[in-house]
């Protein structure tokens, strides 16, 4: 197992002092604060050895431009980019972009044959039933790039969706997973593995991206973590939001409820003291490094091939100092690549 580091455009720092750990990726999710790739163009000039990668929504961008996109980082890194994509939800798609959010399955699937098509180099001719390119009776030459070798990460939660990773993608991003959970979805890839003839799901790349908290007291390290979760949680109707269900499938749902209520009733800061200890327990690294350790070997078993962290501390220098206490983790785990 190896290390990751979530970077956002405040902190494009912590890449660096990643790379320097030895730290294997940089990930730039997309979401509230900024795109992703404007920092990721960012991340491929101030780094040189460390891989760069996003969760880039797929609502924001046509498929074509999101293949063009991939290729420039491809190559403006030297080789380091991977391209992680997301369907979003239901709330950032019909609010954020003005598109519906229906069937996302399907349109996942097609997104990732353009990008593929496109990626190829082939001319990019592509009907399906919600995307078609060109547009039908337009005169001109399709799309054709130079080809470019880039791997696919899709973030997915659900059984279809872990599917559609074995079937049509490089690599799983998984977000508020306990080990179980990831251990759960193995044979669920597998299953899209072998249906794109494909039988073994052991080159899926597994990224699990989690909290970060190092210390004694587990209920203070908790305390500035749940401002995360809450948000997620808060997104639109709970029948439609992903990390909703996951915290009721948990066992948390009262909690949960409560959390978007209190999100509804304009009380963030009291949406985030509903959300439980035991779910950030259950999907952070948190406390000394020995209970770290411990649960960075259950991730390991349970298929996790890089953990990307947040690390959690009052500081820049504290930041630091929790990337280096994960490192040590990891080699007191044994469970290193």
């Amino acid at each position: 197992m190896r290390l990751g580091v979530n970077v956002t455009h405040h902190d494009t720092w912590i890449a660096r002092e990643a790379e320097q750990l030895g730290y294997e990726i940089a990930l730039v999710p997309e979401g509230f604060r900024a795109d992703a790739i404007s920092t990721l163009g960012h991340l491929t000039a101030c780094t040189e050895r460390i891989r760069i990668s996003c969760i880039a929504q797929i609502p924001a961008r046509t498929p074509t431009i999101t293949a063009m996109t991939a290729a420039a980082l491809h190559r403006l890194s030297s080789g380091r980019f991977t391209l992680g994509l997301g369907i979003s939800n239901a709330f950032a798609t019909e609010i954020w972009h003005g598109l519906p959010f229906a069937r996302p399955l399907g349109r996942t699937r097609e997104y990732l044959d353009v990008v593929r098509l496109a990626l190829s180099g082939e001319e990019v001719r592509y009907q399906g039933e919600h995307i078609t390119v060109p547009l039908p009776g337009r005169p001109g030459e399709p799309l054709r790039m130079e080809p470019a070798d880039v791997p696919i990460h899709l973030a997915a939660v659900g059984p279809r969706n872990l599917a559609l990773v074995g079937e049509a993608a490089d690599g799983w991003i998984a977000v508020f997973a306990t080990p179980g959970q990831i251990y759960e979805a193995g044979p669920q890839i597998a299953a899209g593995r072998a249906l794109a003839g494909t039988p073994h799901h052991k080159d899926i790349e597994v990224l699990l991206t989690a909290q970060l908290a190092v210390g004694q007291d587990l209920e203070a390290l908790v305390k500035p973590l749940r401002k995360h979760p809450a948000r997620f949680m808060s997104l639109g109707h709970r029948e439609q939001n992903f990390y909703y269900r996951r915290a009721a499938q948990m066992g948390f749902e009262r909690e949960a409820a409560e959390v978007q209520d209190r999100y509804a009733d304009g009380d963030p800061a009291g949406a985030a003291a509903a959300v439980p200890f035991g779910f950030i327990d259950a999907t952070s690294l948190l406390g000394p490094v020995d209970r770290i350790a411990g649960r960075m070997k259950e991730y390991a078993a349970a298929g996790v091939t890089t953990l990307v962290l947040t690390p959690e501390a009052p500081d820049r220098a504290g930041r630091i100092a929790a990337l280096r206490s994960a490192v040590e983790a990891l080699d007191r785990a044994g469970v290193g690549d």
